[in-house]
């Protein structure tokens, strides 16, 4: 089908450019009223003899795509649904989609998915083709609302938990960028103090038949350290090697599984660690339980999904104990993960029909739990890293007047 590039104007008067596919250009001049818009120009472009094939590779290339910005993906799950409840066939609503939206790497596979939704697909198969782009989550969802009939609320739900997934992830890198430019400030001010200022004081101190203070012999052994070509070059590959290993080592499952471990076990960063954790998979269980997706499949998502070995191994013991019939608050309470509010709480939803809205209100719960330990933690760490900055530099002031000092005593 050939491609056409269309200059238009909108029903407020604004500029819009874009390319879409049709038969031909009346088939095309015909779309753009039923978009309301008033067409200025038309080109067709040169891709007509694009065959089945390259159409496929294309799309196999598209499905390895990263980087599709989370807001996007919110915002495209709003407008689906909204343009869905309005009565839109979906391969019309996908062709708006592909044309609105900004997300230049999230335009082109909106553009395949509609080819293929289009050649008898459904929506959920033919989003399932770029898993670098929709999460299993957003997949499964969508595959239980399009057999429920109840695809425009799944998606205003896969936007809500989206939203609220991305604003907890922000919320953890911002009240962590305040701590992180403290750090790197103090560390540019150590290499330029070792780099260009103390070099003359050591060369000077070095010269003088005078005993030296420990502070000051410290302060020599680690300037003529840092400025060793042979012991950064050292340094740099013991690093390296150490880095590498590390990454092999949590390439594996019981590597992954230690470390972990060890991060919910870190004073401070583990419960923070924890409560996020917490929030992730009761607000993952519960948005895949209110779409319908059934229990046993939703467990193996929120397993893959939870980012947290630990948090896995649990998951299979809560599979294992709904597979023979028994309740999921029972392995939750015994993993020790989850405190015995969140098992109560699981155990209340169980009984009374409503575990979905259970743990939707504790993934609310533990999304103000973290906002408040992000403050707390925030105003703690400020003033220990302004501490540690402030004990460096003046380490290195009175390693370098202590032999001043000195010299102005025997000069007396």
């Amino acid at each position: 089908m050939p491609s056409f590039a269309y200059q238009a104007k909108d029903a407020s008067g604004k500029s819009v450019n874009g390319v879409i596919e049709a038969e031909n250009e009346r088939v095309l001049r015909a779309k753009l009223r039923e978009m309301n818009y008033y067409v200025t120009g038309i080109t067709q472009k040169q891709t007509a003899g694009l065959n089945a094939d390259v159409s496929q590779m294309f799309g196999g290339v598209l499905g390895k795509l990263r980087g599709v910005k989370e807001q996007s993906l919110v915002v495209f799950s709003r407008q689906f649904a909204t343009m869905i409840n309005a009565g839109l066939a979906m391969v019309r609503c996908l062709d708006v989609l592909g044309i609105q939206t900004e997300d230049a790497q999230l335009k082109p596979v909106i553009i395949q998915v509609r080819r293929e939704v289009e050649g008898g697909s459904t929506l959920a198969n033919a989003l399932g083709k770029y898993p670098k782009v929709f999460s299993p989550l957003f997949i499964n969802m969508v595959r239980a609302g399009e057999l429920g009939g109840i695809l425009d609320e799944v998606l205003n739900r896969l936007a809500g938990f989206l939203e609220k997934d991305f604003n907890l992830k922000k919320k953890v890198k911002a009240a962590m960028t305040y701590p992180m430019v403290i750090l790197v400030m103090a560390v540019v001010i150590v290499i330029f103090l070792v780099t260009f200022i103390l070099p003359t004081f050591v060369s000077l101190f070095s010269g003088m038949s005078m005993k030296l203070p420990l502070p000051t012999k410290i302060l020599i052994t680690f300037t003529n350290g840092a400025r060793n070509p042979v012991l950064d070059i050292g340094a740099a590959v013991v690093l390296a090697i150490l880095f590498v290993i590390f990454k092999r080592w949590t390439a594996t499952q019981s590597g992954r599984f230690q470390f972990d471990k060890f991060k919910l076990k870190l004073p401070v960063f583990g419960l923070l660690i924890r409560k996020v954790a917490i929030s992730r998979f009761c607000r993952t269980l519960g948005a895949l339980l209110q779409s319908g997706v059934p229990i046993m499949q939703a467990l193996e998502i929120v397993g893959k999904a939870s980012g947290n070995e630990v948090v896995a191994d649990c998951v299979i013991k809560v599979r294992e104990s709904v597979r023979e019939g028994e309740s999921i608050a029972v392995p939750l309470n015994l993993s020790g993960l989850f405190p015995p509010l969140v098992t109560q709480m699981v155990a209340v939803g169980e009984e009374t029909g409503n575990l979905d809205g259970m743990l939707t209100k504790i993934a609310d719960f533990y999304d103000v739990e973290v906002e408040y330990m992000l403050a707390s933690l925030t105003s703690l760490l400020e003033p220990l890293l302004i501490l540690a900055m402030g004990f460096v530099v003046g380490f290195i002031v009175i390693s370098v007047f202590l032999p001043l000092y000195q010299i102005i005593g025997n000069i007396k």
